[in-house]
């Protein structure tokens, strides 16, 4: 078995979108001076399809969120000529071409996510080549379901917010994450918006249940210090990327104080887990498997996270990150975020790709039998997508 074609494909949603709700989320760049900067015009409405066929006919379906175009020309360009003849089963030398081979340019951000589409695709192949989903073939079942947690809660109307989680309470799930909407630049009166909404979540779930914290890199140290002390009385489970990602040091610090810090979304390979884990950065890590470089560095970063028993859980749902957490007894959980219209960006895996489990009663299970990731394309709503080949 050979590879015979790499194809990109950027899908870009034209459909109906809906508008973030006020104050739904900090972001890295509300330290900036840009008058009516927000979150509410960062979104990102293109997806990547990477698609690798084999010479007896085989086809593997990998993904990038990130960037969609650069990454597809990064692929286009320069992993595809690397990995066309070669075995999919030779993955761990293959990685290791694309990773040397952009080292000066790729080994973090575009070119890391291009090497994760590709490497993401040559799984799936492998499970469809041996008629097994790709969970099997990374060690197996660890748990009999994967306990989910429900990723939205965006800071708005507390009325709306309380609304929100009593239904996720009602479909059963024990644990969900809320987002802040307030950073430092709206100083102390934010800082009450954001613990009032942390106060009104709680009053709902109550203590029995994990509530998460997200800050989206929105923070900085000197207000992550200020607040962690305010927000501990409501136990939260994590505080997720409260300084930007090239703040280790900062992540160090905080993780030394009261709450236990998250973060890794925007980090990537092993190298760069390993930098975080050496000066304890983080007491759970949440890579992304279409970022960190693809399911064969993401397995090497569960093995060294559970050396130093800091448990991974890895950021967004979707099939790439469930087999993974399936097939480690270090990832406990998963992120779910709830099918609902197009908004931000990362519900658009659900009208691209068919596959992905409902979750039950907060849990959700994967197959033993669909073979690879159990994803297809989906062509119910390619009428809502300008396709950019």
């Amino acid at each position: 078995m050979k590879i015979k074609s790499v194809r990109t494909r950027v899908f870009r949603w034209t459909g109906e979108t809906v508008a973030p709700q006020a104050n739904f989320c900090t972001n890295a760049a509300d330290a900036l001076y840009i008058r009516g900067d927000a979150m509410g015009s960062f979104r990102f409405h293109e997806w990547l399809v990477c698609e690798i066929e084999t010479d007896d006919g085989l086809v593997g379906i990998g993904n990038a969120a990130l960037a969609p175009r650069l990454v597809k020309n990064a692929i286009d360009l320069y992993m595809a000529p690397l990995v066309i003849g070669e075995d999919p089963w030779d993955y761990a030398h293959l990685w290791e071409k694309m990773y040397r081979r952009t080292l000066a340019w790729g080994r973090k951000g575009i070119g890391m996510t291009a090497i994760s589409a590709v490497d993401i695709a040559i799984w799936d192949l492998l499970g469809k080549s041996v008629g097994q989903p790709v969970f099997k073939l990374l060690g197996g079942r660890t748990k009999e379901k994967i306990p989910v947690y429900a990723s939205k809660l965006y800071s708005d109307d507390i009325d709306r917010m309380q609304a929100e989680a009593q239904r996720y309470v009602d479909q059963g799930f024990e644990m969900m994450k809320m987002r802040f909407g307030w950073g430092p630049k709206d100083g102390t009166a934010g800082m009450r918006e954001n613990i009032r909404r942390v106060e009104a979540v709680r009053e709902v779930i109550g203590y029995d249940r994990d509530l998460m914290l997200e800050c989206y890199m929105g923070w900085n140290l000197d207000y992550a210090r200020r607040m962690i002390p305010k927000l501990e009385r409501f136990e939260p489970r994590w505080l997720e990327e409260p300084v930007i990602a090239d703040d280790m040091h900062g992540y160090a610090e905080l993780n030394a104080m009261g709450i236990p810090i998250s973060g890794g979304e925007h980090e990537f390979t092993l190298f760069g887990f390993r930098q975080m884990l050496d000066i304890g950065a983080v007491s759970y890590i949440q890579y992304d498997t279409n970022r960190v470089g693809g399911i064969t560095a993401a397995q090497k970063i569960n093995a060294l996270a559970e050396a130093c028993q800091v448990p991974v859980v890895p950021h967004a749902g979707q099939m790439h990150n469930y087999h993974l957490t399936m097939a480690s007894p270090n990832c406990p959980m998963s992120e779910f975020f709830p099918v609902h219209d197009v908004e931000i960006g990362n519900e658009l895996f659900y009208y691209i790709f068919e596959g992905d489990p409902e979750p039950d009663n907060g849990f959700i299970d994967l197959s033993d039998s669909e073979p690879g990731l159990g994803l297809s394309l989906s062509r119910r709503h390619l009428d809502d997508f300008e396709i950019l080949e």
